[in-house]
């Protein structure tokens, strides 16, 4: 299969180990981009006030790389500019203050890059199949789709 030069550019992860805020930022970066959004997804202390002790993700893999791929595709479909889309996201035991997913959009402006890292964070969300144990305070956990958690917001 043959890519378009702008797919090229694009990498998406799913990883064990720590994410690397700077890797992403060089990977989405391009010498014809006048801004570079980065999101960075982070463990809470707290989710509507329950407190939080940390949260395992796990991923359908093959899956979820292939919905970064479409939302990548969606992305530079919609804001033709885009040159680069990284999405990198965190799986096994995440504790408070790490980060679990980074999305990032190199483009030459920045109001398309910021749609665009929006509508990427959002996307996945909803349409990526990855889940996320929320382990409690007092001992307890449960799981829930992170689409799920979003659509309580």
């Amino acid at each position: 299969m043959t890519l378009a030069p702008s797919a090229m550019r694009n990498a998406f992860k799913i990883i064990f180990a720590p994410l690397s805020l700077e890797q992403v930022y060089q990977l989405a970066n391009d010498a014809q981009n006048g801004a570079v959004v980065v999101m960075s997804g982070t463990v809470r202390d707290n989710t509507e006030g329950r407190p939080v002790e940390s949260l395992e993700y796990q991923a359908y893999e093959p899956m979820a790389i292939q919905v970064f791929q479409q939302i990548a595709s969606q992305i530079q479909a919609q804001w033709p500019g885009v040159k680069r889309v990284i999405i990198h996201h965190r799986i096994g035991q995440l504790r408070v203050g790490e980060m679990s997913v980074l999305v990032a959009v190199g483009s030459p402006h920045r109001a398309e890059a910021f749609a665009a890292c929006q509508y990427g964070i959002d996307t996945l969300k909803h349409n990526a199949p990855i889940w996320k144990k929320e382990h409690w305070a007092d001992g307890s956990s449960s799981w829930v789709s992170i689409a799920a958690c979003e659509d309580q917001h």
